[in-house]
């Protein structure tokens, strides 16, 4: 597309149709447009994906690719979703957006089932996960102060170091990665930071006006990090003796990435509160929502929060089809007999680059020996057609769509030998 076209794309839109002025987009000029016109705020693989298919994703000159960042979990059910998809062409011939000034039978029926599917009382529809865990924070506080009796404006929450949560100022103002931060302060205060996984540094931690426990059960982006055994559970207890909110973060882990509905099942770790998104969208949509229990969640009164989006009726629907889908067909079974093939696979290769294997059901890292190059290693993927990238940690993530077979498992496992290979 020469610069004459681009300055016609909306004639050419009105004439020909979004679906042709797509068409003539090069990949190299995909990429090319992407940088000029858009922020640098992400350094994406070089390679332009222009259809998805299950597990696979296509460039523009047709290469097929093993999709193993599935969007950070949240193409759990695949590209294009053909139950999902269904719901979506017939909602879009009845209605899909009137915002929280009216009921709708949709949002009704998406309330119903996330109680339902999480086990909780009471849920807030949004639509990205960093507005869930702002969410979180705003009940957290508002419970402190109306219902615990935490002195108004003194309200704590406790973080875990190596978090994410998302990219809001709020949320970027506790973490621990230099880079989410500079630039961008003031920050936010009443955040505490302990150590992942440190029963006693939490409970150090914990005052008269500690509101909230918000971590990750399993940090992701942290490069697969794992608490230790009993860690969940004993925040559980130390919450419960303390009279605070534990919140988990299942944004990425729930779903059945794990190998269950949610993270948080492998104890007796049971939240108050629990963000969601990522796959609650089914792959098409951004849907999130926070559920809990109705002491906490019932705080909110009309004018404290809202989202002209958020339970829309599209996105109510999707949300309902993609949990149906995943009970329909064990996707939480699914993801652990697979996840269980991935990392047995992974953990045999006979690399000496490769330091570390862990994961848990289809959540699953590949951290590489300090001095790897790491770059070169992301473009042996590539070269392997598998998309993946590295997390924190030299730490590389496969998350691949929960509906992945055997034969793609040990495609991945053979692809992955040959690109580490290329580096060795």
């Amino acid at each position: 597309m020469n610069d004459a076209a681009i300055a016609g794309l909306f004639d050419l839109i009105n004439e020909k149709g979004i679906g042709e002025a797509v068409k003539r987009v090069s990949d190299e000029e995909a990429i090319r447009l992407t940088e000029e016109y858009g922020t640098h705020n992400y350094h994406p693989l070089h390679v332009n994906i222009v259809r998805g298919d299950g597990i696979y994703a296509y460039d523009g000159s047709g290469t097929e690719y093993i999709d193993c960042i599935g969007s950070y979990s949240a193409v759990a059910h695949g590209h294009l979703n053909e139950a999902v998809s269904n719901v979506v062409r017939k909602q879009l011939d009845k209605i899909t957006l009137t915002s929280r000034a009216v009921y709708t039978s949709e949002m009704a029926l998406l309330l119903q089932g996330l109680c339902e599917y999480t086990e909780m009382d009471m849920a807030c529809p949004m639509n990205t996960g960093a507005e869930a865990v702002e969410t979180a924070i705003k009940l957290a506080r508002k419970w402190a102060y109306t219902i615990k009796g935490v002195p108004t404006n003194r309200a704590e929450i406790i973080v875990a170091n190596e978090n994410f949560h998302g990219r809001t100022t709020t949320i970027v103002g506790f973490s621990s990665e230099a880079q989410y931060k500079e630039g961008f302060g003031p920050f936010t205060p009443g955040f505490k930071m302990v150590d992942f996984g440190d029963t006693a540094a939490l409970e150090a931690a914990i005052t008269p006006n500690t509101a909230a426990v918000i971590m990750e059960p399993i940090q992701a982006e942290g490069g697969i990090i794992f608490p230790p055994g009993g860690y969940m559970a004993a925040a559980r207890g130390l919450c419960t003796m303390n009279n605070l909110m534990l919140i988990w973060d299942e944004i990425q882990t729930g779903f059945c990435r794990t190998g269950k509905r949610f993270a948080w099942q492998y104890e007796d770790a049971k939240p108050d509160m629990m963000c969601l998104g990522k796959a609650l969208g089914g792959g098409l949509y951004p849907v999130s929502a926070v559920v809990g229990a109705r002491k906490v969640m019932s705080v909110f009164v009309p004018g404290d929060h809202g989202s002209t989006f958020g339970g829309n009726p599209l996105a109510s629907v999707i949300a309902l089809a993609a949990m149906a889908e995943m009970e329909s067909k064990d996707y939480a079974g699914r993801s652990a007999a697979m996840g269980a093939r991935l990392l047995e696979g992974l953990g045999a290769l006979p690399h000496s680059s490769i330091e570390d294997v862990r994961g848990r059901g289809l959540l699953v890292g590949i951290e590489v020996r300090e001095g790897v190059d790491t770059k070169a290693l992301t473009q042996g993927f590539l070269n392997e057609r598998i998309l993946t990238k590295e997390t924190r940690s030299r730490t590389f993530r496969y998350a691949p769509p929960l509906i992945i077979s055997e034969s793609q498992i040990d495609e991945i496992v053979a692809r992955t030998s040959r690109a580490l290979d290329a580096v060795s």
